[in-house]
């Protein structure tokens, strides 16, 4: 073997004995600065080896390089279970759910294109000068020259950048940049007005620590022993806006002596100001909340820019103006701009517009152009925030990083795909490494190296499979992802719905009036069919399904009046709406899988009447990890405990005392068939099948969950930390097996996170809702499901302002055959190479 020059740069990743979750100590190499795509079912281990060792190695490694000083200040990352990682480069991730951004945060400031258009304001816009008399663009601005009114003959300097953000000196004083005023509400300081005030009828002063204020009232002369209803006008108001006195009251204290102490009148709205300067944290804002309305700005009209920074006009429109443009209306006008520009600043503009035209560019491949500049962050989809991520990694031109994208295709058109694919190209072309975690195929084949990781979930899995290129998968008789890469695999996986018969099972009918970028639409859906609603990102599906029909069925169903824009309704047979979203299940670490499907409550029972425990005087409460006497002193049930170490975060780690099982020792002497319920409980849903199979409601519940394809979740798994596809099957486990001819069930992208052999699973699941009579309508992008609907309902032809209306209707070959349908080409070359 040649000698390899030691000054020559490492080629691979070496891993070597990687045992994070469910990783069976595996070693494996990952080529750098190439695309290598990890692959594998759900729950095989792909993210534990992508972001539990590669990331988590590569990021903390580079902590590690900078100064004690400066790592006291970042978050730690702990040690990855692994004998050895070599050569891994500095890492960053893109996560599948990105962090929620802050109020402050709109599209325009995330992808920074917000920053180019306040240079263009600054640069290229027309003044006011400080009478009031509009300046054209002059050259002079960019030579930093005072500007001279041509009226009034006033100096002023030009406007910098900073006097146009509204995270800055441009932010309207009422709102301070955000765009909304928050209110007291008045009428919900007093939520029950048939309490008295000593019964706690003002919510706010029993709330927030002011139990004494009721005494201060009625110092003031405000009855508090009758209802608030039937207080007058001047008791109410002294309720509401007393002023802030001192009154003498007595106080008991707890060996009831009582003190008579001075205490100043804080009324109602006065507790709930304090109250909000007070919240340091999400959860005490959210405390606060209640009590108040959030209303748009009336100042600002909820630009969040000051009138100053509204003042000025590049080619008439104010920067308000500009950033209500969506992407795609901005990038057709700047340079229309430019070119009216006068001649001897045209190059100026050319060079101010050109770096924001190049992001915009990049944003429009990836299916974002339907964006305007001004919404705000928080509302856009995952997936959005992950694609203005990836854009701001290329745009930082980086070299030697590796970058983990996790689910990039999420809520990702094919149509987009070639898009993305050019993005990570664009990384590697600057010479960093790539390495994404993904199911769609379309993506898949364009990797250049593959690691598969399975063959099954959890206990099942962790092992490697196959690794190569897409040839050597091909071939590889082990491989899962092979035969899908091939074209192998046979894409319908179901008997579908022919024309004739459709609406054989009647129909759900919708008007609407235009809302948002969607136009009037008229809409006839079969009902007892699997349907799915296809098109770009932005197309209006989410508008369509989620903002019209579902709230005008539930509207005609329960009586009430229809939404503003919905004209008309037709329910049909549907008596029952169940939206089936992808939030997390469960609020904290206490929901497990065992408490979320109601198997535990039963287990609890049975361990309960183990000869032992009845022996002891023990009861099915005593088993409870929440309240019970069985739980974990330590970490109180919760499995974990949280570490204060100085100078740095809070550090969350398994509980030493309990190892995570949530259970005190003693729980382990109560066994039933020499298994104990702490130790059933780090069993999957399979093997706890085979296990407690023979309680009846248990093994229903159990093969449930095998049968949605989570058989591989453990009991004890907390369900807040499941995928967003794992969290809506979990929410299916009651619905299935019941009668369902008069529901229907609407899903919003449950392919997320799935491997084309889950897909087929899920297909399966529908299936099952489906024959039991049930309509169900998915909201997809996965080429497999809207290939195995019945019926395809497209959006589009773009998306935002090129969106909006109804494109094609029909079978899925129909709309293969429809050549206005953007979705339907890709479908048609999907069903071609799956034949």
């Amino acid at each position: 073997m040649a000698e390899v020059d030691a000054s020559d740069p490492p080629v691979r990743i070496q891993v070597r004995g990687a045992r994070v979750h469910n990783l069976r100590n595996i070693d494996v190499e990952v080529p750098l600065r190439k695309l290598v795509a990890i692959a594998g079912v759900s729950g095989s281990g792909k993210s534990s080896l992508a972001l539990g060792v590669l990331y988590a190695e590569g990021s903390r490694r580079y902590l590690e390089a900078l100064s004690t000083y400066t790592r006291r200040r970042l978050a730690q990352a702990p040690r990855a279970d692994v004998d050895g990682v070599q050569h891994v480069p500095a890492a960053l991730a893109l996560r599948q759910r990105p962090g929620v951004p802050s109020v402050r945060s709109t599209f325009g400031t995330s992808t920074e294109l917000l920053n180019y258009l306040r240079l263009m304001y600054s640069r290229l816009g027309a003044h006011l000068c400080p009478n009031g008399h509009r300046q054209e663009p002059t050259i002079d601005v960019a030579l930093n020259m005072d500007l001279t009114c041509p009226v009034c003959g006033a100096v002023f300097y030009p406007p910098g950048a900073e006097t146009f953000a509204f995270n800055s000196d441009g932010a309207c004083p009422r709102c301070e940049g955000t765009g909304v005023v928050r209110e007291v509400d008045e009428a919900a300081l007093v939520p029950d007005a048939s309490k008295t005030i000593d019964e706690g009828a003002v919510a706010p002063w029993s709330m927030f620590g002011l139990a004494v204020m009721p005494q201060v009232a009625a110092e003031l002369g405000v009855r508090t022993d009758v209802p608030y209803a039937e207080l007058d006008a001047a008791e109410r108001e002294t309720v509401m806006h007393g002023p802030e006195v001192k009154r003498q009251i007595r106080v008991p204290s707890k060996s009831g002596k009582l003190f008579d102490l001075n205490f100043t009148y804080r009324n109602a709205r006065r507790a709930v100001e304090e109250a909000v300067g007070n919240a340091a944290s999400e959860k005490g804002l959210a405390r606060v909340n209640r009590f108040l309305s959030v209303q748009t700005c009336p100042d600002c009209g909820g630009t969040r820019l000051s009138e100053h920074a509204r003042s000025t006009t590049v080619d008439g429109l104010n920067l308000a103006e500009a950033t209500a443009k969506t992407l795609g209306e901005l990038t057709a006008w700047v340079p229309k701009v430019v070119d009216s520009l006068p001649p001897d600043m045209q190059r100026m503009g050319r060079e101010v517009s050109a770096q924001l035209l190049v992001i915009a560019e990049r944003l429009t491949g990836l299916g974002l152009s339907y964006l305007s500049l001004d919404r705000t962050s928080a509302t856009l989809s995952t997936g959005e925030r992950q694609r203005v991520q990836l854009t701001r990694a290329v745009r930082n031109e980086t070299t030697g990083v590796l970058y983990v994208l996790d689910e990039p295709s999420i809520g990702l058109h094919p149509s987009n795909v070639d898009g993305l694919l050019a993005v990570m190209r664009d990384l590697l072309a600057d010479g960093n490494s790539v390495v994404l975690v993904d199911h769609d195929v379309q993506i898949l084949r364009e990797a250049d190296w593959f690691i598969e990781i399975g063959p099954g979930s959890g206990s099942q899995g962790g092992q490697v499979l196959a690794a190569g290129d897409a040839q050597q998968l091909i071939t590889d008789p082990d491989s899962l992802i092979g035969p899908f890469l091939a074209g192998h695999a046979s894409v319908v996986a179901r008997s579908r719905a022919s024309s004739e018969s459709m609406f054989g099972t009647g129909r759900l009918r919708l008007s609407t009036r235009p809302l948002h970028t969607v136009h009037a639409l008229d809409l006839d859906l079969p009902a007892g069919r699997l349907v799915a609603v296809t098109g770009v990102s932005g197309s209006g599906k989410t508008t369509l399904v989620l903002e019209s029909l579902i709230p005008g069925l539930n509207a005609q169903i329960a009586g009430s009046p229809l939404p503003d824009h919905v004209s008309s309704v037709d329910a049909g047979p549907i008596k029952r709406v169940d939206a089936v979203d992808s939030s997390p299940v469960g609020a904290n670490v206490r929901s497990t899988v065992a408490t979320y499907s109601g198997i535990l409550d039963e287990l609890r029972r049975t361990w309960a009447a183990t000869p032992d425990a009845t022996a002891d005087g023990l009861g099915a409460g005593d088993f409870s990890y929440n309240t019970g006497s069985l739980r974990c002193p330590r970490c109180e049930g919760t499995g974990e405990v949280s570490l204060d170490v100085q100078f740095l975060p809070d550090v969350d780690i398994v509980c030493p005392a309990c190892q995570g099982s949530r259970y005190a020792p003693a729980a382990d002497r109560y066994e039933r068939d020499g298994l104990t319920l702490p130790r059933l409980l780090t069993l999957t849903a399979t093997q706890a099948l085979e296990r407690v199979g023979d309680l009846r409601r248990v093994r229903a519940k159990l093969q449930t969950l095998v049968d949605l394809g989570l058989g591989y979740l453990t009991l004890g798994e907390a369900t807040p930390a499941l995928s967003g596809g794992e969290a809506q099957r979990l929410k299916l486990a009651s619905e299935l097996g019941r009668d369902q001819r008069e529901t229907l069930f609407v899903f919003d992208e449950p392919s997320i996170g799935l491997h084309p052999l889950d897909v087929r699973t899920l297909l399966g699941v529908l299936q099952r809702l489906v024959d039991n009579g049930a309509t169900v309508i998915v909201i997809e992008h996965d080429l497999d499901i809207i290939a195995n609907a019945d019926y395809v309902v497209d959006m589009g032809p773009g998306g935002g302002a090129d969106g909006g209306t109804i494109v094609a209707t029909g079978t899925p070959d129909d709309l293969r055959a429809d050549p206005r349908s953007t979705t339907g080409r890709y479908l048609d070359r999907q069903l071609e190479y799956g034949r």
